[in-house]
């Protein structure tokens, strides 16, 4: 498969290349969900929205689709088994070492 990649700007004047890590094979498909979708996730499942897994802001896929702390990310996978499999995330800050 061909990935996309851009050529940008680097430091000091040096050029680098941006990669779409969405369009590598391996990745799934991610989503920024609507607040509609969010609350009717959490009535769906019974559970708060701080029980959802979580996902750092600073993951690679999540600043592709532009992810901000707060939102619910839908990652949508395709499974031998399952056929299509769906989860959600929390997007959360990485603490501070």
């Amino acid at each position: 498969m061909q990935t996309k990649r851009a050529v940008v700007p680097g430091r000091e004047g040096q050029m680098s290349i941006k990669l779409n890590v969405l369009d590598h094979v391996m990745v799934p498909d991610h989503q920024v969900m609507s607040a509609d979708e969010v609350q009717a996730l959490l009535e769906r499942y019974s559970i708060t929205f701080e029980q959802l897994p979580k996902i750092y802001h600073d993951d690679a896929a999540v600043k592709q689709i532009g992810g901000k702390v707060g939102d619910v990310i839908r990652v949508i996978r395709q499974s031998q088994t399952a056929g299509i499999a769906e989860a959600y995330r929390l997007v959360i800050r990485r603490p501070k070492k």
